[in-house]
């Protein structure tokens, strides 16, 4: 697994328990812990692992918006913790990173990787179609 694709995994993990404790708990000392308890010599600075997980809760309030009109056949408090995460953690990076480093493609297709490995049986192809009809949106927006 790639230094990048383990340190979503920390922040994923990091996540679950955030969201598991109905975001009582500091997200910080999770990410503290996590990253040493699991980067230690698999990741190359935590740069990244922080930056992501302040993202996903910075812009928390919109990506729940999106995730809640894209993903409407499912109610989102009844939404599978880890497919719920997994959405925050992908459209965090193709909506507020840079492009340059991380393509919109890239952490689509890292999203649905990290469902695939952590989430359910149908969790790729669900996060698969949520994560790519808002890029879908994004492009027509764009041609205009």
């Amino acid at each position: 697994m790639s230094s990048r694709r383990f340190s979503r995994a920390i922040v994923l993990q990091s996540l679950y328990e955030w969201d598991f404790w109905s975001k009582k708990v500091d997200l910080k000392t999770i990410l503290e812990r996590n990253t040493k308890e699991f980067g230690t010599g698999r990741v190359k600075g935590v740069d990244f692992i922080f930056w992501l997980a302040d993202t996903v809760v910075s812009h928390l309030e919109e990506i729940d918006k999106i995730i809640k009109e894209r993903a409407s056949q499912r109610p989102f408090d009844q939404m599978n913790i880890i497919d719920r995460n997994v959405l925050r953690i992908g459209l965090a990076e193709f909506l507020y990173g840079r492009k340059e480093k991380i393509p919109p493609k890239v952490a689509i297709n890292e999203a649905v990787e990290l469902a695939k490995t952590f989430g359910g049986e149908n969790s790729g192809r669900f996060v698969n179609g949520v994560l790519g009809g808002v890029y879908k949106d994004i492009k027509k927006d764009e041609e205009f």
